[in-house]
Parts: structure tokens; C-alpha cells; sequence
């Protein structure tokens, strides 16, 4: 691989990394948090299964989870890729799976499971993915646009 190419995988590691860090987190988080209660018959009656907000958080971090790690995991196989048209298409779907892991990010953070901080720091690393894919596809399309002339 290319200085360049190593440059994006660390990047794209050190995002899985946090991603899988604030995964841990969250849950652990919603875990924590006082269990419902409520009063049946008199008696106070604790809800036994996973909680309604507990079910929400899991969907959403494993989604982020998902598309968090796919971004490196897609890169990995673009620069290994059999030609450049495969280059091509794995880098599109690391992009895409980037800009799928902004709006679980932002979604995140709409619903009060981020802090401004933690969201600002998260989006901003993932936009800089965004940013580098786009620049990587927008370049491969010019080069097979001029090899078809």
C-alpha cells in the first residue's frame, strides 16, 4: 500500500475504534439507567424484558456499529482490489457506508444519546472520511474516463 492508502486505513481504524468504544458506552449507559416502574394493582411492578429505551439505543448503536466499521473493512478490500473497477466500487461503498455512519451519528444526537461534544468530535472525524472517499472516487471516475477515450 501507499503512504496515502496507509494514511486513510489509520484513519479508518482509528474511527472503528471509536465507534466500537462508544458502542460499549452507550450501552452500558442505557444498561444503567433506573429500570421502569410501574404501579399495578396497587403494588409496584419493575418490567422484567429490555426496556422500550434500552431496545432504541441497541438498534441504533448496532447500526452505527455496522456501517461505523464497514467504512475501514471496505477500504481494506479497495486496496487490495483485482482491478481498478473494483478499486472503484469498494471505495464507493466505503463512501456510502461513511455517509450512512453520518446519519446515524446525527441521529444519535437528535435523540439525546450524544453530548455536543461527543457529537461535534464524531461527526467531524467521519466527515473527514467522507471528504477523502469522495476526492478518491471523483479521482478514480477521471481516470477511467480517460482510459474509455
Amino acid at each position: 500500500m501507499s503512504e496515502i492508502s496507509d494514511a486513510i486505513q489509520d484513519k479508518c481504524l482509528a474511527f472503528g475504534d471509536r465507534i466500537i468504544k462508544l458502542n460499549d458506552y452507550l450501552l452500558k449507559e442505557a444498561a444503567n439507567a433506573k429500570p421502569t416502574c410501574k404501579i399495578v394493582k396497587g403494588k409496584r411492578v419493575y418490567e422484567k424484558s429490555v426496556p422500550v429505551y434500552l431496545q432504541s439505543i441497541s438498534a441504533l448503536c448496532n447500526q452505527l456499529l455496522r456501517s461505523g466499521t464497514s467504512i475501514g473493512a471496505n477500504n481494506a478490500e479497495a486496496t487490495n482490489a483485482i482491478s481498478k473497477t473494483d478499486y472503484r466500487s469498494k471505495s464507493y461503498i466505503a463512501l456510502k457506508e461513511a455517509r450512512e455512519s453520518l446519519y446515524w451519528i446525527e441521529l444519535l444526537h437528535r435523540n439525546s444519546y450524544l453530548t455536543d461534544v461527543q457529537y461535534n468530535s464524531l461527526y467531524a472525524d467521519c466527515e473527514e472520511l467522507v471528504k477523502l472517499f469522495v476526492h478518491r472516487c471523483k479521482k478514480m471516475d477521471e481516470l477511467l474516463i480517460k482510459e474509455k477515450k
